[in-house]
């Protein structure tokens, strides 16, 4: 090969390689272009073995040319590249693949699932089986079922979503205990933990919010075993064995005789003060007769408490409505509690 020769060859090479990088719609596309021209088996490659037919003058001529064009060749693929690589930018919307990737943040549990399961773990531990029933009810299961006359104010339009053909959302997770009461003999020992609705809103209430109902069925079950019971599970679940706890007479028409529990606790000012923190009572002899369960041999108590209420004591939350708003800010306080 002539070095007249070659520099028609390299000529020819770099009016070729200049159209296609020109025309390299991706960089997939860019990089086949580059291995095509300068790769191992390139014919700039091809060329450069063949320099050693040249004598020393045409040899260093010839070099210095394929440098040359090399260079070029290089040159308009790194401006092809930029090109591209700001087209795909804006191809993505904004997405630059040359910056680091960002760190993959770690997620929790809300810290009302960390109250229910917490809650749910003592009573299991009491032997309390957990179980679960639908949301949408209808009126028997969630009223008539638990002794609730049709004058009851929890029947009003006020207080419970209605839905069509007699079904609503159920108001209390109590009408999971009455299905289990359909279907299983005593003794009968069971939380019912679950979402609930009402119509009602403001710093302590929300329309959907989070319960655990209690029931234990059996013979000679008493007042004084509902009392242990409740004495046990809230010195564990605020973790305070010399917790103030005391009942008060109450009225609901699923039990008889009812109270509700309050604890002692001491505001912000140091003030001793008592807080009600869940209803309970003997199950009502109606309850266990619509039951198809003897009330002149069985009986048993229930409880029901309010989760949200419970976390609000244990985090120390004075506005209920945080918990659902979905500020991370505020929600990443409670990763590790």
């Amino acid at each position: 090969m002539s070095g007249k020769t070659l520099k028609s060859d390299l000529k020819k090479v770099l009016e070729d390689a200049s159209k296609l990088i020109k025309d390299a719609k991706d960089l997939s596309e860019l990089e086949l272009f580059r291995v095509k021209f300068l790769g191992k088996k390139s014919l700039l490659n091809s060329f450069m073995k063949s320099l050693s037919d040249l004598d020393g003058e045409q040899k260093a001529k010839a070099g210095k040319s394929l440098n040359i064009t090399k260079t070029k060749i290089n040159d308009l693929i790194s401006e092809k590249k930029k090109v591209l690589s700001n087209s795909d930018v804006k191809k993505d919307d904004g997405f630059d693949p040359s910056m680091p990737g960002k760190e993959s943040s770690i997620g929790s549990l809300h810290p009302i699932t960390k109250t229910m399961n917490y809650a749910i773990q003592i009573f299991e531990s009491l032997k309390f089986e957990c179980v679960e029933g639908p949301e949408i009810e209808d009126d028997f299961h969630n009223f008539t079922a638990l002794n609730i006359p049709d004058t009851h104010p929890a029947r009003a339009m006020h207080d419970t979503f209605y839905l069509a053909d007699n079904n609503l959302l159920r108001t209390h997770t109590s009408s999971v205990q009455v299905r289990i009461m359909d279907k299983e003999n005593p003794p009968i020992r069971i939380i019912a933990p679950g979402k609930v609705y009402r119509k009602d809103s403001d710093i302590t209430h929300t329309p959907m919010f989070h319960q655990i109902e209690g029931l234990y069925i059996d013979k000679d079950i008493s007042f004084s075993n509902l009392k242990s019971i409740i004495n046990i599970f809230l010195k564990s679940f605020f973790e305070e064995d010399e917790l103030k706890i005391r009942f008060r007479p109450s009225y609901f028409p699923f039990t008889e005789p009812s109270a509700e529990v309050d604890i002692e606790y001491i505001d912000s000012k140091g003030n001793k003060n008592w807080l009600e923190i869940l209803g309970c009572g003997m199950v009502h002899p109606n309850v266990l007769d619509m039951a198809n369960i003897d009330s002149s041999i069985y009986s048993g108590y229930a409880f029901g408490l309010g989760v949200e209420r419970l976390a609000m004591l244990k985090l120390g939350i004075t506005d209920l409505r945080l918990f659902y708003e979905n500020d991370l800010r505020f929600l990443k306080q409670f990763q590790r509690t």
